[in-house]
């Protein structure tokens, strides 16, 4: 009887031990945000500010996690087959909505294996020129386009990337072709541009900024639906000839789908409050970003408007990733 009565004890209080570790409070151990991207590029530097940040709300470590390759696709891959507990979190870009539309598969389904967590910020690109460009206007470049198919070239950093596809949503609605000339990541596409062997790129405000301040290039619009702070005496593309225009570069965090929407409330509270800390408010004067938060249904809804628009823009123009 004795014996009976210890064994239930211990029963009793493992079964309280069990319960209050599967009850701990969230976060009780620390947190990976994954950037399918190599270190030091704008993504993984807006990521550690908001890792910081998030720490803080936390009380609990936030990691940043580089895993670049194919095109985020690996990075991502990760985080969708991760447990759904809240610790492993996405860093997701424009390039998140562009690869269903441009990969014939990929080892995850977006629409189903993540849940959006926020949406920290959006940023335009800037349509720029050689600062001894004939062309000032959006105008002269559309007409110009129009007169001489194919004449004028645009540089990109790769095949689906920002500046590519926001040249090919141009030429949609511009209703004009232009000449596409890819390279492997900015810094050549801009050099090209200031030698004059190539006439424009569509490319973010940070990495133009010293270019145009210097006087080697001249903006000539910025992407988004409206002006940009960091740039306010140039027009928005829509305001400039083409009403229907916006394309965004953009940051979000999702999680894998499964995670509680408790944990889901927590982490869109910390990122919400890291969005405001003084020092991801630092971080975007740099970068143009513009701070976004609120609800995670907000980056849901803004993720598949962004895939659907991608991909009419790719299908029209039937762009590849070899081309």
């Amino acid at each position: 009887m004795h014996k009976n009565t210890l064994l239930a004890g211990a029963a009793a209080l493992l079964a309280i031990f069990i319960g209050g570790a599967a009850n701990a409070a969230f976060p009780d151990r620390p947190i990976e945000i994954v950037v399918p991207f190599s270190p030091g590029g704008g993504t993984d530097q807006i990521t550690r500010t908001i890792a910081e940040g998030m720490s803080a709300a936390l009380k609990q470590t936030v990691v940043v996690i580089n895993k670049p390759g194919a095109g985020t696709i690996i990075g991502t891959s990760q985080v969708a087959h991760s447990k759904p507990d809240g610790y492993t979190l996405l860093m997701a870009t424009f390039a998140n909505a562009v690869n269903p539309s441009l990969q014939k598969s990929l080892p995850y389904a977006p629409d189903k294996d993540f849940k959006p967590v926020a949406l920290i910020g959006t940023s335009p690109n800037v349509l720029v020129v050689n600062s001894k460009s004939p062309y000032k206007s959006v105008k002269d470049i559309i007409d110009f386009a129009k007169a001489n198919p194919g004449k004028l070239d645009y540089g990109s950093y790769g095949a689906g990337t920002s500046a590519h596809l926001a040249a090919a949503l141009f030429e949609n609605l511009a209703k004009v072709k232009m000449t596409h000339v890819p390279y492997k990541g900015s810094a050549p596409a801009l050099t090209d541009l200031m030698g004059g062997q190539i006439d424009m790129v569509f490319s973010t405000a940070a990495s133009v900024a010293q270019y145009i301040k210097g006087g080697q290039l001249r903006p000539i619009a910025v992407t988004s639906k409206e002006r940009s702070f960091a740039l306010p005496d140039v027009p928005a593309i829509a305001e400039a000839g083409l009403p229907d225009y916006q394309a965004e570069s953009w940051y979000g965090l999702f999680t894998p789908a499964g995670t509680p929407d408790e944990v889901i409330k927590t982490l869109n509270a910390a990122a919400g409050q890291a969005i405001k800390s003084s020092a991801f408010k630092k971080k975007i004067e740099q970068e143009g970003l513009v701070a976004r938060g609120g609800p995670p249904s907000d980056l849901g809804a803004y993720f598949k408007n962004e895939v659907s628009q991608w991909r009419k823009v790719v299908q029209d123009a039937n762009i590849t990733v070899g081309g």
